[in-house]
């Protein structure tokens, strides 16, 4: 019984070493086959034109330029092999942070120093100080909020120096 497993499993074997030979093929077979032609569908097949140039991928939608000067533009940074294949069409291109802070509007106060946490919770920042009391507009230095004592800046426009002197 062990030599007739044997055999079988040896004849399955041979079967195997012929089926991974899918390319070998007679002679007779070489003369009398014909290449298939497939013809094209003008209309499936997606047109490209040839000159199509790059187009040029800022920053980001809202921002042309770089925000500091050690950076690379963006399209010096994404090459090379790891972005060969990259169609930068379909990457994610958030808005510039510093755009969309610069949109928002003024905080008028009366206080001559203003606490900013950042709107607070955990999508805030720990709570920190400005001074008001110069005559241009104060930034957070975390988010960017624009703060402006009112007083200040009405006396200002008056022609009064900001301690009332003169």
């Amino acid at each position: 019984m062990l030599s007739a497993s044997r055999r079988a499993t040896s004849a399955l074997s041979r079967q195997l070493c012929v089926a991974s030979r899918p390319f070998t093929v007679s002679a007779a077979a070489r003369t009398t086959e014909r290449p298939a032609v497939v013809e094209k569908n003008e209309a499936a097949t997606p047109q490209t034109a040839e000159t199509t140039v790059p187009q040029e991928v800022g920053q980001a939608p809202n921002r042309s330029l770089i925000w500091s000067r050690s950076q690379q533009p963006r399209a010096k940074a994404m090459t090379g092999p790891r972005f060969e294949q990259t169609d930068f069409n379909l990457q994610p291109q958030p808005y510039s942070a510093m755009e969309l802070i610069h949109e928002q509007p003024v905080t008028w106060t009366h206080k001559r120093i203003v606490a900013c946490d950042g709107g607070g919770g955990p999508a805030g920042h720990p709570r920190i100080f400005i001074n008001t009391d110069k005559p241009e507009i104060a930034s957070c230095n975390y988010c960017g909020l624009p703060y402006v004592c009112l007083d200040l800046h009405l006396s200002k426009r008056e022609g009064q120096s900001f301690r009332g002197i003169g």
